[in-house]
């Protein structure tokens, strides 16, 4: 939760080598597009922001294996 938190507290759209907006998928939870990816270790959590209320909304943490896809995990 920790490194959760660090990562995007400020600038939780700016990509990164960890920080990554999904362009086509479209995940089976609720969400506003665009959806965004964050990398903590084997883990990902998908999250959008809202830019106006300065509001990131968690949607989403799943572990993903070295040889499955995003698609998979989701």
């Amino acid at each position: 939760m920790d490194r959760i938190q660090r990562r995007l507290r400020y600038e939780p759209t700016r990509r990164t080598k960890h920080v990554k907006q999904l362009q086509k998928l479209v995940p089976p939870f609720e969400h506003v597009p665009p959806i965004w990816q964050l990398r903590v270790s084997d883990y990902r959590v998908f999250y959008d922001v809202d830019e106006v209320k300065r509001t990131i909304f968690v949607r989403a943490v799943r572990r993903k294996p070295a040889h499955a896809t995003t698609e998979e995990v989701l």
